[in-house]
């Protein structure tokens, strides 16, 4: 088993250098952390017009089905925050909310589709990979996502 390099050396192993290596870049770090009382709210606004809110259809399907339904919606919205701030100003280029989409995979495991605006921002910038973490409880929701690209140098 090869040993990963994690730092604390000023030469890295070659192939880490290499152009030919599957490594990745951080391009963006967003993070978040939303109160649920605040998204209990928003929820109960949107129920009259949900299209007008920043849930996809598929979000406010799966939400709805859980014992915790709140905090589902509040971690998602947080999780929306995060990528939002991992793309830079995706906010300022005319990004909406439904341009982001969380979804769960079989494992449980979250993860991030992108439409639109924010998928030609993520494509603009050499976003391949997506890591996403979601925690939530009664009061708060907090989520942190992290954009990863190819590496583009090489040293």
């Amino acid at each position: 088993m090869k040993a990963g390099y994690l730092g604390g050396n000023d030469n890295p192993p070659q192939d880490l250098l290499s152009s030919t290596s599957n490594y990745l870049e951080v391009i963006g770090h967003g993070i978040d952390i939303v109160e649920t009382k605040g998204v209990q709210k928003l929820i109960a606004q949107l129920s009259e017009a949900p299209e007008m809110g920043c849930f996809t259809a598929n979000e406010r399907n799966v939400c709805e089905l859980g014992s915790k339904r709140i905090e589902y919606f509040a971690g998602r919205l947080a999780a929306k925050q995060a990528v939002l701030k991992a793309l830079g100003e995706a906010l300022n280029e005319g990004a909406s909310w439904l341009d982001i989409e969380i979804k769960r995979l079989s494992t449980g495991e979250p993860s991030v589709v992108l439409y639109d605006n924010c998928l030609q921002i993520a494509m603009d910038l050499g976003v391949t990979k997506w890591l996403l973490s979601i925690s939530h409880e009664s009061s708060y929701a907090a989520a942190s996502a992290i954009a990863l690209g190819q590496c583009s140098q090489k040293s």
